[in-house]
């Protein structure tokens, strides 16, 4: 009996003793490098309430891509859709502009994919007098069919440019999911 006793607690003992070794010799997974903000979010690191939103990972801080929005706010704000935002067809356009962006009421709106091949074009137009160097409401509808390859595109909209002058171009782009 006291053989068997022995026996017993010799196997328990090479169990613990095992199961202790391989557990401290499992792989660790490889660390996932992180390269953009949408990573740095994935992984369920800290975003900063900020605008544009940042995360942090580790000792680097990624910011998110909001296009050239703040760079024109003094020109066009755009309310719907925002940076970033998933849209579907029809994709209703709206906001406000200063007035000198407009030629006949109406300014030039682009959609385009990851590769920045036109899917939607059309215009928006001014839905009060655009004869003012005031803001100006504006709305815009593009009906288009989602790419069917990557999910990221580009929502122009383009300062009307009746002169034909490339000094006198301009546009706020933002970058949208599908």
């Amino acid at each position: 009996m006291k053989r068997l006793i022995i026996i017993i607690l010799i196997a328990i003992a090479a169990f613990v003793i095992g199961w202790i070794y391989l557990s401290k010799k499992t792989p660790q997974p490889e660390p996932v490098k992180i390269t953009s903000f949408q990573e740095c979010a994935d992984a369920g690191n800290p975003v900063m309430e900020s605008y544009p939103r940042q995360c942090r990972s580790g000792d680097q801080t990624f910011t998110e891509e909001i296009g050239n929005e703040l760079e024109k706010s003094d020109l066009i704000r755009l309310d719907n859709p925002r940076p970033n935002q998933t849209v579907s067809s029809p994709l209703t356009i709206s906001g406000e502009a200063r007035g000198y962006w407009f030629f006949e009421a109406t300014f030039p709106v682009v959609l385009v994919d990851w590769d920045g091949l036109i899917i939607a074009e059309g215009y928006a137009t001014a839905q009060t007098d655009w004869m003012s160097e005031d803001f100006v409401p504006f709305t815009a509808t593009l009906e288009f069919k989602k790419p069917s390859y990557k999910n990221t595109g580009s929502l122009i909209l383009k300062k009307s440019n009746a002169s034909g002058l490339p000094e006198n171009d301009d546009a706020l782009e933002i970058p949208i999911l599908f």
